[in-house]
């Protein structure tokens, strides 16, 4: 039985990198690949902005949540470097290739606590939609046997298709609300990026959950201050009435 933040929840919509699955992991050690190969090859005029990317600080500032595009741009121009759309498709570009062949290389897991949620929530009826910056939602959903729980996703094809803005706007969340038809006084949201938790409260959505997977220094408050009504660092702590920040 659903209880505590959830309680009256018709439908929750879930990012899925470091939500649903431990994919976040992959990606920030597929930015740094790419990212460190491009300082080397384009070194930043002061040699302070010179140090390699760092997959916890810079990931979760500059990348975590956002489009490759933007996540490139964003890193990029906070180490004075030129951020073109060449440029920017390149390390956008070479990162992609770094995740596929590690994706596509072996399998990577949901979290055990997210799928206990997940189920317990289709079990009371609520309805469930992942939405992600990601192009590779679906099939890690798949990979995971988790896409049949899901009754709409919104992925990072479709939001190119659509033209739909990147977080921290609103946008990717509202598309995947219109597409389960329920009431945003009723819809959750729960993300682990900074982006993301700020998309929600954006949104206007009846709860913003902040997933802290990193629980370190001061992560779980820089969730708060962005939009996030409470904090949990692993999802099955919203299957009791004692979930909180």
């Amino acid at each position: 039985m659903i209880t505590g933040p959830l309680k009256g929840i018709a439908a929750v919509v879930l990012d899925t990198d470091g939500v649903i699955t431990d994919s976040a992991r992959v990606h920030a050690a597929a930015w740094k690949a790419a990212f460190d190969a491009h300082l080397r090859e384009h070194p930043p005029p002061d040699p302070a902005q010179r140090r390699p990317f760092d997959e916890r600080a810079d990931y979760l500032r500059y990348v975590d949540g956002k489009s490759r595009q933007d996540g490139a741009a964003s890193f990029l121009a906070s180490r004075g470097l030129a951020a073109d759309d060449r440029l920017v498709a390149l390390v956008a570009e070479r990162k992609e290739q770094l995740f596929i062949a590690r994706l596509r290389g072996g399998d990577i897991p949901a979290y055990p606590g997210t799928v206990r949620l997940l189920r317990a929530l289709r079990a009371e009826g609520v309805k469930l939609a992942a939405a992600s910056a990601s192009r590779h939602a679906r099939e890690l959903l798949d990979r995971a046997q988790l896409l049949d729980l899901f009754e709409a996703l919104v992925d990072g094809a479709e939001a190119t298709r659509l033209g739909l803005p990147g977080k921290p706007d609103p946008a990717l969340f509202l598309e995947a609300v219109r597409r389960l038809g329920t009431p945003l006084t009723r819809t959750a949201v729960v993300e682990d990026s900074l982006a993301g938790v700020e998309a929600g409260r954006r949104g206007r959505f009846a709860l913003v959950v902040g997933v802290d997977r990193t629980a370190g220094p001061g992560t779980g408050d820089a969730l708060l201050r962005h939009g996030a009504h409470l904090v949990v660092r692993d999802l099955a702590e919203l299957l009791t009435q004692e979930a909180g920040p």
